[in-house]
């Protein structure tokens, strides 16, 4: 599921410039308004699947557009019915006040932003009908999912426990197992991730889990990572960690391409200041092959004979534009996956352990370097806008629990979805 968090002008003038390259997408066999896929009857048009790839590019949304297209296309009719079912239609105010809010965050009214869009070829009812569909399912995950997402007192005060005194100096050791959550297994792999987040809470079986389930490179040793400093560990993991006992199992997280779960097996304080990540640069390079013996051997070339991110442009330059990528992004903005990956490494590491597209493709991955909440120990100063004045102060119990509370929402939502994918008749002809 594709969720865009931030945009900018920069993001949009860039994602102008990489909409020329959707036009050497293959034709649909059908015509463009011919039914491309069909969700309980309910029709996708290849006009539409067109219209939503341009619109993703646009946003430089991650992953391959038509593919994410198709997928937020089909999840999309899957919310409709479930909606429709409860009732829920946002009125033409709310829609207005979602188009502005989205436009707002590249620092556009919505007719600005819907001018540049057009620009693009990417049509008005495009940009509503996206944000509509999202003001409705979240209407539908509070109301169905809020009470029972609610968080104890008890869970903050865990939460706020394991993190005084520290934006980064306690470290926490952690398991993981991860499956994909892409392809023709996801519905079966996503009901196998719940299933394994509810039984190990209570079997304590994890690691055996790990290494008969486990997708991830850390199958064999029965999913055990090393120690993570808690300011690198990605914000949603980070935030369900933290209520977690030694021995506890998070619910489902996901990690864009895969989905995974985490058992704490201990925590500790460290001695020093290790302050949060609030942003990653990094470099990421798409090597044909997905998990083949050719592609293990270029990616270890590419290890031995670039040092630095900066190195990587040599390379580069006989490789596809869309193969190579050098992004800078806020923290809870990267990819579950990618950061994950980037909580263990040092600047100018490497990990070439992930796939993209369905394995067609190993990721390397280079870590540039870390932007750094150095300012998150300076004890009475205030923060300042942009002004120079003091920003408001955070009630940080208030954030704490609201956190908790949005990451437990979430993944109750996706597993929801992810039932109502299950049972749905999908016929996806938009590839033929």
């Amino acid at each position: 599921m594709t969720r865009i968090r931030h945009i900018s002008r920069m993001t949009l003038a860039a994602g102008l410039m990489v909409l020329a390259a959707l036009a050497a997408l293959p034709a649909a066999a059908q015509s463009l308004f011919g039914t491309a896929i069909t969700v309980n009857e309910m029709v996708i048009t290849q006009y539409e699947i067109d219209q939503r790839a341009r619109f993703l590019t646009l946003l430089r949304a991650p992953g391959d557009p038509v593919e994410q297209a198709r997928e937020g296309l089909i999840e999309d009719r899957l919310r409709l019915s479930e909606t429709r079912r409860a009732g829920i239609n946002p009125s033409p105010e709310e829609i207005q006040e979602g188009l502005e809010e989205f436009a707002g965050r590249a620092n556009l009214t919505a007719d600005q932003f819907i001018q540049a869009i057009g620009q693009a070829g990417v049509a008005a009812e495009t940009f509503r009908d996206f944000v509509a569909a999202g003001l409705a399912w979240r209407t539908f995950v509070q109301g169905r999912f809020g009470p029972r997402s609610q968080v104890s007192d008890a869970e903050v005060d865990r939460a706020l426990s394991q993190s005084t005194n520290t934006r980064g100096s306690v470290r926490i050791l952690l398991s993981e197992i991860i499956v994909p959550a892409a392809g023709p297994n996801e519905a079966r792999n996503r009901a196998l991730i719940q299933r394994l987040s509810e039984t190990l809470k209570t079997t304590g079986a994890f690691a055996a889990a790990a290494r008969r389930y486990s997708a991830a490179p850390t199958r064999g040793r029965g999913g055990r990572l090393d120690w993570l400093p808690i300011g690198q560990v990605p914000p949603a993991l980070r935030a369900a960690v933290l209520v977690l006992e030694p021995g506890e199992v998070t619910d489902p997280i996901n990690l864009g391409p895969g989905i995974g779960i985490f058992q704490l097996r201990d925590l500790e304080e460290t001695e020093g200041d290790a302050p949060d990540t609030l942003a990653l640069e990094y470099v990421k390079i798409l090597i044909p092959g997905g998990d083949s013996e050719q592609a293990r051997a270029e990616a270890q070339k590419l290890r031995d004979n670039y040092d630095t991110c900066d190195d990587l442009y040599k390379p580069a330059q006989s490789l596809p534009p869309e193969y190579f990528e050098r992004v800078t992004q806020a923290a809870d903005e990267v990819p579950g996956d990618i950061a994950l990956e980037m909580a263990k490494l040092d600047d100018n590491e490497v990990s070439s352990t992930l796939t993209r597209q369905n394995g067609a493709f190993k990721v390397y991955l280079m870590l540039c370097g870390r932007t750094l909440d150095i300012l998150a120990d300076d004890e009475g100063e205030p923060e300042l806008d942009e002004n120079g004045d003091p920003l408001p102060v955070v009630d940080e119990r208030d954030q704490t629990r609201q956190q908790l509370f949005q990451q437990r929402l979430a993944s109750y939502a996706d597993s929801y979805l992810e039932e109502l994918r299950a049972d749905a008749i999908i016929v996806d002809n938009s590839t033929q």
